[in-house]
């Protein structure tokens, strides 16, 4: 089912609408936004949701082996394409039946691959807002992954469902029979999905190893990874997690790792969780070395200092030998339950977003209080200053971008939470001095700063995506790497003809993310926050 067939799949993407134009801002103001004082419309409505998928008797479209499924999951967006979800690039292919022409799709994200396997149980859960006041229209379309590509018509069509994503958290789990492109179903294929919500923001990081595992492979050790279980609902183990594999080894480290606490034992650290361990082979075939069960809290005795042991048992052979012991050892090195703060938690916390638009000078003539009363009172300060000021080159980003870094290093010295600065940059020109915008760049991910770049204009704005180091690792002219990604450039033409909100979430798409990450990185929780 790939060539032509698969081809018809393929969507163009359109915005429209209109939108007023930005001109470009060649002056400086300051605006501090409020600490709400209590919930504000819909978007307090909102929680997250944990989408697990399963997929049984799914089709056979490989000749020599079984199919390699993967799962991938849209939501219908109406009117235009919008970014949502982690992806923030919609895949140019998609399910074989396509929405009507004024409903887009939109590529949320996509699971793992299961080689070898027709009942794949995916590692890879689904992270979405849950809406309670809208109905959120979603589609699991399955594929047989043929190729490394990410383009979906390069990869065989399992089969597809769709529901709303309330149907899913009322249900809690639903089983359903996947369809092909005409509505006939995909053979005997089905998809399970199962829904948990992350009301808890607990989040646990386990750091494990392994000690005299036993060997599987026939010319040389073994290659082990571990699953995590919880028990359902319906008395049935379900997936949680899934370590990598390491290569030819007994005493394999895995790479510490975090998943809600939620999602592992339901918020309870007394309930029971079973890890089973497998040597890898690349046929899908894996070889079962052993399991144990534990809980939460008997994993949390481990310390650094003092690594909690238990046996990794192997069932059959217990039954067999009379003088087994274990199939290994394997070792948790450390358990840290933590809350995994969101953006939200640190602005009701009193973080306080301090905003400046460029540039170096003070648009209300007042160098000495350059500070003006929320968005209204930049507007004005910048309406009076236009008749009075002339526009001209160089375009030289650095100096603004030192000045607000200097403000962002006082903040650090208070070693809380409190403030986070954005700078607003709406440009018209190309940059002038890209070294040293650069290398201030990368000292400023070092502190509680963000960077919004807006361009406005036909001009060449290459040298403004390779500052948004959302591909590739920034790097100053001194070969010194950022410490994170802190700059969000958006193109205004590439919105002129959307709908202003539309422009207003791609400018703020990144901001939440990087205000955690940087109170993360710092240790630094909300203001006046419970621990865990």
């Amino acid at each position: 089912m790939r060539g032509e067939e698969n081809k018809k799949r393929r969507r163009d993407w359109n915005t429209d609408d209109d939108c007023q134009e930005l001109l470009p801002l060649e002056s400086m103001a300051y605006t501090v936004t409020p600490t709400p004082a209590g919930p504000v419309g819909s978007q307090y409505c909102v929680c997250k949701v944990e989408l697990s998928v399963c997929g049984q008797n799914l089709l056979d479209r490989d000749v020599t082996s079984k199919s390699d499924p993967f799962c991938v999951l849209f939501m219908e967006v109406n009117g235009k394409w919008m970014e949502a979800g982690p992806r923030l690039s919609p895949s140019r292919g998609g399910s074989s039946s396509g929405p009507p022409e004024a409903v887009c799709v939109v590529l949320l994200d996509r699971t793992e691959t299961a080689v070898n396997n027709l009942n794949p149980a995916f590692a890879k859960k689904f992270i979405i807002d849950y809406h309670f006041e809208e109905v959120q229209k979603l589609k699991f379309a399955l594929f047989d992954q043929d190729k490394s590509s990410m383009q979906l018509y390069e990869h065989d069509f399992l089969g597809e469902f769709s529901c709303t994503l309330g149907m899913i958290v009322s249900s809690k789990k639903i089983t359903r029979t996947l369809l092909l492109g005409n509505g006939k179903p995909a053979g005997k294929g089905m998809i399970t999905i199962a829904a948990q919500e992350l009301s808890d923001n607990r989040v646990i990081t386990l750091s494990m190893a392994g000690r005299k595992l036993d060997k599987k492979d026939l010319f040389g050790k073994s290659d082990p990874f571990l699953e995590f279980y919880k028990p359902g609902d319906d008395g049935k183990w379900m997936l949680v997690h899934r370590t990598e594999v390491i290569k030819y080894t007994l005493d394999p480290v895995w790479k510490p790792f975090t998943v809600p606490l939620v999602s592992l034992c339901d918020g309870d650290v007394e309930k029971l969780i079973k890890v089973m361990c497998y040597d890898y082979d690349s046929d899908g075939g894996h070889d079962f070395i052993g399991e144990f069960q534990t809980s939460v809290a008997r994993m949390c005795e481990a310390q650094d200092a003092f690594p909690l042991e238990l046996e990794c048992i192997n069932p059959k052979k217990q039954k067999k030998k009379k003088n087994y012991k274990n199939s290994g050892i394997i070792i948790v090195k450390s358990c840290k339950v933590t809350r995994d703060f969101s953006f939200l938690d640190y602005i009701l916390g009193g973080c306080q977003l301090m905003f400046t638009v460029s540039h170096e000078f003070a648009i209300n003539f007042n160098p000495t209080n350059p500070f003006c009363s929320g968005v209204e009172g930049i507007v004005q300060a910048y309406s009076a200053c236009l008749p009075h000021i002339r526009f001209y080159g160089p375009t030289n980003f650095s100096p603004i971008v030192n000045h607000v870094a200097r403000f962002a290093a006082q903040a650090t010295q208070q070693e809380a939470a409190s403030q986070y600065f954005i700078l607003l940059i709406i440009t018209d020109g190309v940059i002038s001095d890209m070294d040293e915008t650069r290398h201030a760049v990368v000292q400023a991910s070092k502190l509680p700063m963000s960077i919004i770049i807006v361009g406005v204009g036909n001009a060449d704005f290459a040298a403004m995506e390779f500052l948004d180091g959302d591909s590739r690792v920034l790097r100053s002219y001194t070969g010194e790497e950022a410490v994170r990604d802190i700059v969000q450039f958006v193109p205004f033409r590439d919105f002129r003809n959307a709908p202003k909100e539309t422009l207003a979430k791609a400018v703020l798409a990144e901001l939440p993310q990087q205000v955690v990450q940087y109170f993360k990185h710092q240790n630094l929780p909300p203001i006046n926050s419970e621990p865990a």
